[in-house]
């Protein structure tokens, strides 16, 4: 069987019309289908064409499309009373609320009402398609079909197949997004489908190191935006969704995956949701506001005055020390070449996945003299350094004075195995590799649903390219074995490509 999504008379029914609805039904008619919507809420419908019709005449103003297709695309959405009147319909999509028994009797209803050709599809955020779809005479026909809010600007659409859906039905809902002008990817039920699964990675390991005291939620944010390239820190994003999403969201994904511990909530997260601390909704969250909701974040303590004396770099990091160097001779540093620093020298290490503890005991140098250096990435716009638990305040100080010595600022956190960005980045990586180790999507579809589904710089295999694999699976596994938590545990997808040397995009044959 095979539907064919190009027919000039394609009808898709959309029940729900909220943000997620009026937005599918949006981008439906403006790839020049018919679309009926409807909504159990008197006068819903109308209120999400009228919103529509805005939203295009806005496009038209702007110039993106013409008057005519504007009016064009509105003229093709009807409103029908009951989702009963969509016996018609080749393709019926469900946006109503996230509850389990509701989405189930809507497509038990549905089956009797639509032809045995129609396809079935929910855009279910979290739940499973298989569970959805399980109690359905036909669940063949049933599928996910994910879009992301709001629906006209964000271009990704998961296409889920639960473990009873046929490959035709996947096909046409490939098709069907295309005909949309989205970008849509293709997986395997799972819980948090694709995209949900990798940001628990970002999120996550936020929450986790603001939890361990290794810093707080501004300079995780300053972190991740300037050094990991990200448009917005952990907790800005969090903000900006809300605890009350994305603390329900973290919580199904563990219990769907029997708990395991690359997705262990925070308790960070989890008292603040507890709390309705929840974010801009809320008017406070991991940040307060003012009148004009703006984040009240206190600015950055000017840098010490301090430099030190000499500076002597471990060299068992060959590329940290020669990256390291290179940037404090441009600082003016006087830099010590010896077999081993002198006795009152600044000690720096440049380690990858370890913290400054480890490198300081496994190298033999004194602690109290020593601060690590992320070297791994970019050290442009933003340096972050860590000390060990004893440290001297002086030569805390000299290290954090001399990397901001050009003006660059400078993150201190205390000592963790990974630093910031490593650690976070890592633990993408890392889920990335999970999602296609279990062939729930391809490599280069992951990267593409992260690239546009949550505004990544890379994707989890193009961060890994770019940073290195081998340096990836270094930094899950000193965390792994620092913390002695299988949270950390590198995937084995990682692990063995890892040690073949080649690219986590490497197909094979």
């Amino acid at each position: 069987m095979k539907l064919d999504i190009s027919r000039p008379d394609l009808t898709v029914g959309v029940i729900g019309t909220g943000a997620m609805g009026r937005g599918i039904a949006q981008v439906t008619a403006a790839g020049g289908m018919k679309v009926l919507m409807t909504d159990a809420r008197p006068g819903g419908a109308a209120e999400a064409k009228e919103f529509i019709g805005k939203m295009l005449d806005r496009a038209a103003e702007k110039g993106t499309i013409s008057k005519a297709e504007a009016k064009a695309s509105v003229d093709r959405i009807e409103i029908v009373d009951s989702h009963k009147q969509m016996g018609n319909c080749h393709v019926v999509i469900e946006a109503i609320i996230e509850n389990l028994e509701a989405k189930r009797a809507l497509f038990a209803e549905l089956e009797s009402i639509v032809t045995p050709e129609c396809i079935l599809v929910s855009n279910t955020s979290s739940m499973s398609v298989t569970t959805i779809g399980a109690k359905l005479k036909t669940p063949h026909r049933f599928a996910g079909f994910h879009f992301f809010n709001p629906v006209p600007l964000m271009k990704l659409v998961e296409v889920i197949s639960g473990l009873l859906t046929e490959s035709w039905v996947c096909d046409a809902l490939m098709d069907l997004g295309r005909r949309m002008t989205r970008e849509p990817v293709r997986l395997i039920d799972a819980p948090g489908f694709l995209v949900n699964q990798v940001g628990r990675g970002f999120t996550l390991e936020g929450s986790h190191l603001v939890h361990e005291g290794i810093s707080n939620f501004a300079d995780v944010d300053r972190v991740m935006r300037d050094v990991g390239g990200f448009r917005m820190g952990p907790f800005e994003l969090m903000e900006l969704t809300g605890l009350d999403v994305t603390q329900p969201a973290s919580a199904l994904i563990y219990n769907q995956f029997f708990q395991e511990p690359r997705y262990r909530p925070s308790l960070i997260m989890q008292e603040r949701y507890e709390a309705g601390v929840l974010g801009r909704k809320s008017k406070k969250g991991f940040y307060n506001y003012d009148a004009d909701m703006k984040a009240i974040v206190a600015p950055e303590a000017p840098a010490p005055k301090s430099r030190p004396d000499s500076v002597w770099i471990s060299p068992v990091e060959a590329e940290g020390h020669a990256k390291l160097s290179a940037l404090l001779s441009q600082l003016g540093a006087n830099l010590e070449t010896g077999k081993t620093p002198s006795a009152k020298a600044l000690i720096l290490v440049t380690p990858i996945g370890e913290d400054a503890t480890t490198a300081a005991t496994d190298q033999g140098l004194d602690p109290t003299r020593t601060m690590a250096v992320d070297t791994l990435f970019p050290m442009v716009k933003r340096r972050t350094i860590m000390s060990t638990p004893l440290t001297q305040a002086a030569y805390k100080e000299a290290a954090h004075g001399l990397l901001a010595s050009d003006g660059v600022p400078v993150t201190v956190c205390r000592d963790s195995p990974g630093f910031i960005a490593q650690r976070i980045v890592a633990m993408i990586v890392n889920i990335g590799c999970s999602i296609a180790q279990s062939r729930t999507a391809s490599p280069a579809d992951i990267d593409k649903a992260v690239t546009l589904g949550l505004n990544y710089p890379n994707g989890p295999f193009k961060f890994a390219d770019v940073l290195g694999v081998k340096n990836i699976y270094r930094i899950l596994s000193s965390m792994n074995k620092i913390y002695a938590d299988p949270r950390y545990r590198p995937n084995i997808w990682l692990t063995r490509r890892a040690k073949l040397g080649v690219s986590l995009l490497t197909p094979e044959p």
